[in-house]
């Protein structure tokens, strides 16, 4: 099929492409959009790249927040000085993410607008309290990623709206960023469960604040406060995480499909838990 490719330079040439191909499909990096039109899923009638606009690009400290362009590539922020400091998390998590040839094409609003229960940067972003800016021809808005996406695939975009920027608070110092996944090989594989932790712990292992993100084992990120309550003011040991683990475990209804039973995700889910046991005080 022969289709109209556009390459914009700025938001507002994007808003007059977008208004004359108004069944247009917008992308950044294409990591997703392609594999779709290979497989015949996706055949849009023309395609809008996002990439060439510099208001989508590049990372900036505006202080109390860091800003990342949606275009912003996964390599690029993990190479980011600024990242690196700030958010060791978020680097851990992309460097599990895909191979360097996706890593260099995919962007992290690629990766949060796919809204794939097991995208790599999304667990991370929940404990950062990262929110999103969205921008249309006639108006912008911001939200919290966790209210933007809404299931599988599922956002509140609204027609002819894209996100712009990925705002994210300067967090305090935290004695643990913990990011694993487990998958069906050692690299490139997609979650079948993944998990985030931010946690703040005493030299003598006490937990004074948690924060636990999994990924995959629901239709969204899931987080547990009833079991991050549970374990401040604990030590951080085997009988504490196994407690907590099991409480996961219990709570979690993934689903069964062509990768992973539900109860290999049910298992998994606490089990990734438990490896946090590496960062209690010898």
């Amino acid at each position: 099929m022969n289709r109209n490719v556009f390459l914009p330079k700025t938001l507002q040439a994007l808003w007059e492409i977008w208004g004359e191909y108004p069944q247009a499909e917008v992308y950044g990096g294409g990591t997703d959009l392609f594999v779709k039109m290979h497989a015949r899923i996706a055949d849009p009638e023309a395609l809008i790249c996002l990439d060439r606009i510099g208001a989508l690009q590049g990372v900036e400290d505006r202080g109390e927040t860091v800003h990342i362009g949606a275009c912003t590539s996964h390599a690029h922020i993990m190479g980011h000085s600024i990242i690196r400091k700030e958010y060791p998390l978020l680097c851990h998590a992309v460097a599990r993410l895909g191979s360097p040839p996706i890593r260099h094409m995919g962007t992290i609003g690629g990766n949060i607008v796919t809204a794939s229960p097991a995208g790599d940067t999304l667990p991370p972003l929940y404990l950062l309290d990262a929110e999103v800016q969205l921008a249309s021809k006639n108006r912008s808005r911001q939200m919290k990623l966790s209210d933007f996406i809404i299931g599988p695939g599922r956002t509140r975009l609204a027609p002819q709206e894209i996100v712009t920027t990925v705002l994210i608070p300067k967090p305090r110092p935290w004695a643990v960023q913990h990011y694993e996944k487990v998958g069906l090989r050692n690299a490139l594989a997609c979650a079948l469960v993944s998990m985030a932790a931010l946690a703040d712990i005493t030299q003598s292992g006490e937990i004074r604040e948690i924060r636990l993100a999994w990924g995959s084992i629901g239709p969204t990120v899931l987080r547990f406060p009833e079991v991050e309550n549970s374990l401040t003011g604990k030590n951080l040991s085997p009988e504490t995480l196994e407690t907590a683990a099991d409480a996961i475990r219990k709570g979690v209804t993934p689903i069964d499909d062509v990768r992973a039973s539900a109860e290999y995700r049910r298992q998994v889910a606490g089990n990734l838990l438990l490896r946090l046991l590496k960062y209690a005080p010898a």
